[in-house]
């Protein structure tokens, strides 16, 4: 059946297809998906292609794999945490837990094919060293950013106009080839650096020659030649220790190491003389999932290039050998074929006379830059006083139930705090933070709302808010998945109908809703909080934490408000946020009072910037205030919502 209702039994993963001028197409998140299900050949989930437009099997059925069970559905009638979420996401059976977000869903695909096949140690292997390839967040992680949103974003954009007369090459292709020029680290990189030192000296040595010629291994036959600017440095190909390692690691049947020791000489060179190693993939020496997220997006990006711009594949000589070892891997063409991509060899042209314009300074490097220049020495009290001098002071507003609480004894135990494995005297301090926000939630709260609890961890706020207010549909999101996976299993031992889980960024959750709650959320996650609630037009309740984390980010600047920027600089307004965090019981009580007030000022700061939007917002305390250091809460309605009041 081509249009079934998606199946509340079974996982399902949901794509995104695009129709224009009556011609189907996948985004590339999409086609990185289908790769890595076909790669894996993972046939554990039932994939939907969600379009308005029909026949969009039919259109795109040399782009999907026949292992697959496919079926389409129309955007209004996916379940409805899917249509709460960017694509492409997953939807366990039962309904009840979401995984949007192209990391997060990939790396779930990979969990579920080794839990379903314990002995698929190559799968295994694509989540990298202790299993974190990609599993930080683009919002803190430039890697993650660059590879998740920044190499698909750059090839799409370029295949809208790939006969652009003068050709720049996208900022985050130029740092990809930047990229796989560094050095490459890995876990106990210096026992293969050796190795590398004695094969170097090895083959410099006349008297030296391969006991077994006719024995040595070549993993990867073929390699592009590599010319044009840049490649006279990168001309050699990696020593074979690096290519060894990497074959290794790819190989079951690989022969263990030998343990021959060093020889003397070469032990004894010290770590900082020994030689780099060179990347062999994305990340270093061993293909990851990484690897899988690049290749369908540069295998479009150069094909476009040999076609519309042949001079430019000049200037990328590490990503076109990058490009030909990949596909010498075992799955990579079976997988290829499988989606449609032709994969090829790029015809590099030795003379042109075009030289793509360089990319501007990407926003890395931007970071980069702002990071090394910036030193935050000094006390805080010049900007305190600066502050003072400009009208500027922390205002509190009153608690308005300050003596309010749950009756924690006649709650269910899964609602207790002590249910998310921590201590006594923590679980206490959990309840009284607690009581805070459910008391300011309970009172913007109307029956129809929808809650959502970001940054939710084990669920300790939206799982008492979904017993304390039933009526109420409550939703949490987190990017941890143990932390989530903890919060479903007390929702399921209370039997809970009205609250639902999302794992995934922040930034890809796109539901309506009318209340977001989070308590300690970490750094500029707060400000996440904030402007997503902004762009929803919803009330919030937020406890900030980790003051000493805020920076600039490729999102944010601060200070966020006009008249905080007016009257500090980046580096004033950093200060203020390191000394927010010296609030700690064990420090000095003079030293806390400065503290809690750096945490007032950049609460207001942030206060007024949300009011711009037209929202009326207080900052007040928790009470009692030693239920934790940071016992800061931001409350804010919008003013043009009648509904929800102050």
């Amino acid at each position: 059946m081509k249009n079934p209702d998606p199946k509340p039994d079974e996982a399902s993963i949901f794509l995104e297809v695009f129709w224009d001028n009556g011609a189907a197409s996948l985004p590339l998140h999409s086609s990185i998906t289908l790769f890595l299900l076909s790669y894996t050949e993972c046939t554990s989930f039932h994939v939907y292609l969600v379009s308005d437009h029909p026949d969009s099997l039919q259109a795109l059925s040399d782009m999907v794999p026949k292992s697959l069970d496919v079926s389409e559905v129309k955007r209004g009638e996916v379940p409805a945490l899917i249509g709460a979420c960017r694509l492409p996401a997953v939807l366990d059976a039962g309904g009840g837990f979401c995984r949007a977000g192209l990391a997060v869903v990939l790396r779930h695909i990979i969990q579920r094919t080794c839990q379903l096949q314990p002995g698929r140690t190559d799968v295994a292997s694509l989540l990298g060293f202790k299993n974190t390839c990609l599993k930080a967040c683009a919002e803190v992680s430039q890697w993650t950013r660059l590879c998740e949103l920044g190499i698909p974003s750059a090839v799409e954009e370029h295949l809208r106009s790939p006969t652009e007369k003068h050709l720049q090459l996208p900022a985050a292709i130029f740092h990809l080839e930047q990229r796989l020029g560094e050095p490459v680290r890995v876990h106990n990189d210096d026992k293969i650096r050796r190795q590398k030192l004695q094969q170097q000296r090895n083959k410099s040595s006349p008297q030296s020659e391969d006991p077994s010629p006719g024995k040595r291994e070549k993993p990867f036959p073929s390699e592009p030649e590599t010319q044009g600017p840049g490649a006279e440095a990168h001309s050699a190909e990696p020593c074979g220790v690096e290519l060894s390692a990497a074959l290794a690691k790819l190989s079951v049947d690989a022969a263990p190491p030998s343990s021959t020791r060093e020889r003397s000489d070469i032990r004894k060179v010290k770590t900082t003389e020994l030689p780099e190693l060179e990347h062999v993939f994305a990340e270093g020496l061993y293909f990851t999932l990484t690897d899988v997220v690049l290749l369908p997006c540069i295998d479009q990006y150069l094909s476009s290039l040999q076609q519309h711009a042949p001079h430019a594949l000049t200037f990328l000589p590490l990503l076109l050998r990058w490009y030909k070892r990949v596909q010498e891997l075992p799955g990579v063409c079976r997988a290829a074929e499988d989606c449609g991509m032709a994969l090829f060899s790029p015809e590099v042209s030795v003379s042109c006379s075009h030289q793509p314009r360089s990319p501007q300074t990407s926003e890395v490097e931007q970071e980069k830059s702002r990071a090394s220049q910036e030193h935050f020495v000094g006390g805080p009290r010049p900007t305190l006083t600066k502050l003072q001098e400009n009208g500027i002071e922390a205002v509190f507003s009153p608690h308005p139930c300050p003596s309010w609480t749950l009756q924690w004894e006649s709650l269910p135990a899964a609602v207790n705090p002590t249910e998310g494995k921590m201590s006594d005297t923590r679980a206490l301090r959990k309840r009284q933070q607690l009581n805070n926000l459910i008391a300011m939630v309970t009172e913007l709260a109307h029956p129809g709302h929808t809650i959502v609890d970001f940054c939710s961890g084990g669920g300790h706020v939206g799982i008492v808010l979904a017993h304390t207010l039933p009526e109420c549909q409550v939703i949490l999101i987190e990017n941890k998945e143990e932390s989530l996976v903890r919060a479903k299993d007390r929702s399921s031992q209370l039997g809970l109908k009205n609250i639902g889980f999302i794992q995934a960024n922040l930034d890809y959750f796109t539901g309506a809703f009318q209340i977001g709650v989070a308590l300690h959320a970490c750094g500029v996650a707060t400000d996440m909080v904030l402007d997503r609630c902004v762009q929803a037009r919803a009330g919030f309740v937020i406890s900030p934490c980790c003051y000493g984390f805020i920076q600039n980010t490729f999102k944010f600047s601060f200070p966020r408000s006009k008249k905080f920027a007016e009257t500090l600089t980046y580096k004033e307004h950093m200060i203020l946020c390191r000394f927010a965090d010296q609030t700690a019981v064990q420090l000095p009580p003079e030293r806390r009072l400065i503290g809690k007030r750096c945490m007032g000022l950049v609460d207001l700061d942030r206060g007024w910037a949300v009011e711009t939007h037209g929202y009326s917002v207080r900052v007040m305390t928790m009470e009692p205030e030693s239920c934790s250091p940071k016992n800061n809460m931001l409350v804010g309605v919008p003013a043009d919502n009648g509904k929800i009041q102050l």
